[in-house]
């Protein structure tokens, strides 16, 4: 079924679904973003990922034009006019129209999008058998620079760690920080496993605290896994029990083998399969 697309108030058909070539989330990655899922109708942790956004764009001084209410009943509403239960919400916010400037001030008003569409997650083979990971030669921007926290539409880091994945035919890979410790992958967070401890890097890693890690966090204790957030090198990966990696659209996805060291006994382990069912009963997906 065509998908319909909200932007400022509206829905438009996908090939009718436009923006202004002057718009500064083009021009130079100025906005910000959420992606988000939908089981059964219901938006999984929706308040915690409008909270994000709208701090997202605090954080670099940009007017979201509508309520965190009114975004809630919009992702609502967008589900309902594409006929979806089942769905990856992506949210967006543009610093808006401006000039060829830098000058966010030249953008009277930022651009809301909500696209919602069906989801492709990792090939089921993935989930059963692992993921194969390597490490890229592009570190994380130090969060310095950019805070992590800022989940921004300026994402060629993540995406030139990326091209080395898909170079060495691995579909993700880890990123390291400025200081050489792990910080998380391209697109998911990263937990070890070594004699049943979960161990994952630190917010002052450089990461973005995901929903689906703090959630899979949450899980882990309620299942009495001992679990500590430290700093993590490479040595930590290659000798870990388990890797399982976590995120909007992986969910929770084993790794079997990084930088070509198999990891553990090379196939997903229990605590893995284990988080990954506890997930998929508190979303519904059991």
């Amino acid at each position: 079924m065509p998908i319909k697309i909200y932007i400022d108030g509206k829905y438009y058909e996908k090939q009718d679904a436009k923006i202004s070539v002057f718009d500064h989330g083009l021009l130079y990655g100025d906005g910000v973003f959420e992606g988000i899922r939908a089981y059964n109708g219901k938006i999984f942790k929706c308040e915690e990922h409008i909270r994000r956004l709208y701090d997202s764009a605090k954080a670099i001084w940009l007017t979201v034009p509508i309520s965190e209410d009114e975004m809630a009943v919009a992702m609502y509403a967008t589900l309902e006019v594409n006929k979806l239960k089942d769905a990856y919400i992506r949210l967006v916010v543009t610093r808006g129209k401006g000039d060829l400037g830098l000058d966010p001030r030249k953008c009277p008003k930022a651009t809301v999008i909500i696209i919602a569409d069906s989801i492709t997650l990792y090939p089921e083979e993935f989930y059963q058998k692992g993921l194969e990971v390597v490490t890229a030669a592009s570190p994380r921007i130090a969060p310095e620079s950019l805070s992590p926290r800022i989940k921004s539409l300026n994402y060629l880091n993540n995406i030139l760690a990326k091209i080395e994945g898909i170079q060495a035919g691995c579909i993700e890979v880890i990123m390291l920080n400025h200081l050489g410790y792990v910080a998380e992958c391209s697109g998911d967070n990263i937990f070890l496993v070594r004699d049943s401890q979960i161990s994952t890097p630190p917010p002052e890693a450089g990461i973005l605290e995901g929903i689906t890690r703090n959630t899979v966090m949450d899980l882990a204790r309620n299942a009495k896994y001992p679990l500590v957030e430290r700093n993590l090198g490479r040595y930590d990966v290659y000798t870990a029990d388990e890797i399982f990696l976590t995120g909007t659209a992986a969910e929770v996805i084993p790794v079997v083998k990084a930088d070509g060291r198999r990891i553990g006994d090379g196939k997903p382990g229990k605590v893995t399969r284990d988080l990954r069912k506890r997930f998929l009963k508190l979303v519904g997906r059991d």
